[in-house]
């Protein structure tokens, strides 16, 4: 599928915006081409398919993004190339292009008359399910919404990284599985991402991705240092935590498990972004992402989960549900959040098959993100996250000892 581009030159985007981009620090991006249009800011590539647009904003132009983000409950909102050059060589029209003929395969196979995916109960997985515990995650939410922000941008940008590989590294002293445990530094950002990997035993070369974002951010009206992120994404990064805590009491994979906290996902999805073009460069075999960002708060009902159609993998979308009728036993609503919601759309950009599963329905999700009211509260339903801890189980005991992939 061919993109639909308008490129433009600097010099037919007016006398106002030629003057923005010359005054200040300037980044390119990727965004979602309505978020673009409603903002005015110039766009200088784009997909209509797709509904991705590529422009080069200022800092008020990406403080307008972010906001916008906020308020129609994303949570990343944009991806920034800046890292990225190596796109610019290859043109507007190749970076699109590609993002468009994924889309489409994912649209033919929808369309195919596939036999429904179905997965046979395993009482090691049941048992493994069993062992999530509500209060693990309430004390995990607790201790890394405690700090007083986790943001990219804050004069410690990794105190909380480094509290954190602490703490995993004496969860990991206890089990049997080979482990690697490092923070990955950053070229665009001083905030580094948290990694372990779980050695595979038979095919340590296929790699399941089990991610979400460790960093908050705090854009309410006044600002403020305060970024405790709760819900963003304190939540998600305990689901990890807790799964990893069961995964290291199994047998090892047979595939590999790379887990990682991500490193300034309000940025621009910025470690994630960075990682995905490394694996990428490498010809890793990734199978499967998973990303967990916002798990706490059950707007469109308790144990409904929002399943992000737009930039995932439609077999992963068709693996959840088969995975729910076995194991979940949850409703499942499909949705979408535009493009850079968060950080599953940069292994999405680089061709591998991703999953986002939300805490609701993006209209539904929690309103007091990226602010300092997003807290552990009454509102707060571990119960409820508990499903994604459990999802990001399956996809690692099942997944990982298998040897299905997407078929397109």
């Amino acid at each position: 599928m061919m993109a639909a581009l308008l490129i433009a030159s600097y010099a037919n985007l007016g006398q106002a915006h030629v003057h923005a981009l010359e005054t200040f620090d300037t980044k390119p991006v990727l965004a979602d081409l309505n978020d673009l249009r409603a903002l005015n800011i110039p766009v200088l590539a784009k997909d209509e398919y797709v509904e991705v647009g590529y422009a080069v904003i200022t800092p008020v132009m990406q403080q307008r993004l972010q906001e916008r983000a906020h308020k129609v409950g994303k949570c990343g909102g944009f991806e920034d190339l800046s890292q990225d050059m190596g796109l610019m060589s290859l043109g507007f029209d190749h970076m699109l292009t590609s993002m468009a003929d994924m889309k489409a395969k994912e649209e033919l196979y929808s369309r195919a008359p596939f036999r429904a995916l179905a997965l046979m109960a395993e009482p090691k997985i049941q048992t493994a399910l069993n062992e999530v515990s509500e209060e693990n995650l309430r004390s995990y939410v607790q201790w890394l919404s405690a700090f007083p922000n986790r943001t990219a941008t804050s004069a410690q940008p990794n105190y909380h990284v480094t509290e954190m590989k602490t703490r995993l590294e004496a969860m990991l002293a206890g089990g049997s599985i080979p482990y690697q445990i490092e923070e990955i530094p950053h070229k665009s950002t001083k905030q580094n991402t948290l990694h372990v990997r779980l050695v595979g035993k038979d095919r340590p070369n296929e790699i399941i991705v089990l991610g979400g974002h460790l960093d908050s951010i705090n854009q309410s009206w006044g600002g403020g240092k305060t970024a405790p992120g709760a819900d963003d994404n304190a939540s998600g990064s305990a689901n990890l935590i807790e799964a990893l805590r069961i995964l290291l009491a199994q047998p090892q994979p047979q595939r590999t498990i790379d887990i990682f906290w991500y490193a300034a996902e309000e940025n621009g999805l910025l470690g994630s972004a960075e990682i995905a073009k490394s694996y990428k460069a490498a010809n890793a075999d990734v199978i499967a992402v998973l990303q967990l960002d916002m798990t706490l708060f059950p707007g469109s009902g308790e144990f409904v989960i929002g399943s992000m159609n737009d930039f995932t993998s439609a077999w992963l979308r068709d693996y959840l549900k088969a995975m729910n009728d076995t194991y979940l036993k949850a409703k499942i609503v499909d949705d979408k959040c535009g493009y850079g919601c968060s950080d599953h759309a940069s292994w999405n950009r680089q061709g591998y098959p991703a999953l986002m599963p939300f805490e609701a329905t993006f209209r539904g999700s929690n309103k007091n993100i990226h602010s300092a009211k997003d807290v552990v509260s009454p509102e707060s339903n571990f119960k409820h996250s508990m499903l994604y801890t459990k999802i990001a189980l399956v996809m690692a005991m099942d997944l990982g000892n298998s040897t299905a992939r997407q078929p397109y």
